[in-house]
């Protein structure tokens, strides 16, 4: 059993255990304000057609800072830059405060100051996840990951249920202000940490972090068919396995749920975050894997098995709830833990196999590819869910992922004789 829970040694590591308790304090606000905002523009405008509007301003600050973030990540000393962004998330978080606590009824500037906070986050994740790569050695970035990923697993879980419970109690601006005050956990973290410059290679050539480095960080992704192949293998996985945009449907039609809410819609909506959080607390085996490739091509097999397990179940639900919810909403969770594992090997690849010059833009790309493939997994499913139904849409993505899996990661390509490095 001890070997199966989490490897917790990377917390014996002072720095990196500094961010680990920012993070776990963090994130539970962070959540917190993720349910604020969707809930709050609908309070003001009743259209979910606004609402819709959250994931427009979300994904686009994602995508262009995330990529700049990443070059300014391989650019500057990254304990500054993350202090920085730090400082940006809160003073944004404070701007949703105010914005609420004075009743304005503005979706335009609650959209802006929304767009602004993502601008910062899309520039702090890169530097971040370099930055875990200077404090954790090789051996433990796997379980680094995990741990991450465990805390903000949980946190995922408990925001919208603290969310979604005290709205209604204390209003959107107290919300706002717990977030705002949990960040400076996250400052506190971050100021604590050594000095951060980036180690350059004695002959490289000297740069700047504009378009010219972004497109540098992208051709070295392209000359590097281990990191390249991990985030196609994400991509496959999200882009035709994520039915996240069906579960509303789902519940409805399939499991004879209310049209909005409900239990159908609860279940299937807390599977994958609760089955991804056990997945991390019984994460200890990874630091044990050696071949990360293997064990990405593997972690996403099982999650598109998973996804053909919940389509399968949900088209055999009969129209009502039953026991074939707890099977799809198991396979789900399956689908969750299998995420979790793939991340932390995809992350630990990352921080490993590129080098620490070009660590920050490649943890760009892997914050936009994250961004995005669910984001067009939802357009793909949305189109295909009417002619097909929910059940069957979901069954075929998840074999497709299978098949393109098997056939991009085949044996003897370089992924898959992937090691990691023990030092």
């Amino acid at each position: 059993m001890r070997g199966l829970l989490a490897d917790t040694r990377p917390l014996q590591i002072p720095e990196y255990r500094r961010l680990f308790v920012g993070q776990a304090v963090t994130v539970v606000g962070a959540q917190l304000t993720v349910v604020a905002v969707p809930a709050q523009i609908y309070g003001m405008t009743g259209s979910s057609a606004y609402v819709g509007l959250t994931g427009l301003f979300g994904l686009v600050p994602l995508l262009v800072f995330g990529l700049w973030g990443g070059s300014l990540a391989d650019h500057m000393d990254r304990r500054l830059l993350l202090t920085i962004t730090t400082w940006g998330l809160i003073l944004t978080s404070a701007a949703l405060w105010l914005q609420a606590l004075a009743g304005s009824t503005d979706v335009w500037l609650l959209l802006t100051i929304y767009a602004l906070q993502q601008s910062f986050f899309a520039v702090n994740q890169p530097t971040r996840g370099a930055a875990i790569a200077r404090l954790v050695p090789a051996p433990l970035r796997p379980a680094a990951s995990s741990l991450s990923m465990t805390v903000f697993m949980a946190g995922a879980i408990a925001g919208p249920l603290m969310g979604g419970a005290l709205i209604p109690l204390i209003g959107y601006a107290w919300l706002y202000l717990l977030d705002t005050l949990t960040l400076f956990a996250t400052l506190w973290a971050v100021v604590g940490l050594p000095p951060l410059p980036v180690e350059r290679e004695a002959d490289a050539l000297p740069s700047s972090p504009g378009l010219r480095s972004v497109w540098d960080g992208l051709v070295y992704l392209r000359g590097h068919p281990v990191l390249l192949m991990s985030f196609v293998l994400d991509l496959v996985a999200m882009v035709f396995g994520m039915p996240r945009a069906l579960v509303p449907e789902m519940a409805h039609l399939d499991f004879g749920g209310p049209s909005e809410g409900g239990l159908a819609f609860a279940v299937l909506f807390a599977a994958m975050p609760v089955g991804a959080f056990l997945g991390g607390v019984f994460s200890g085996w990874v630091s044990r894997v050696e071949r990360h490739g293997v064990a990405v091509a593997g972690a996403v097999v099982v999650w598109g098995g998973a996804m053909v397990g919940m389509g399968l179940a949900v088209m055999a639900s009969g129209g009502s709830l039953g026991t074939m919810l707890w099977v799809a909403a198991g396979f789900f969770a399956l689908g969750g833990a299998a995420d979790v594992v793939s991340a932390a090997f995809r992350t630990a690849m990352m921080q490993s196999a590129a080098t620490d010059a070009m660590r920050g833009r490649i943890q760009g790309v892997f914050l936009v590819v994250v961004a995005g493939g669910p984001r067009v997994a939802d357009v793909l499913h949305g189109a295909v869910s009417p002619a097909l139904g929910a059940g069957a849409t979901t069954a075929l993505g998840g074999g497709l992922v299978v098949v393109l899996t098997l056939v991009l990661a085949r044996p003897g390509s370089a992924f898959v004789r992937y090691v990691a490095p023990r030092a």
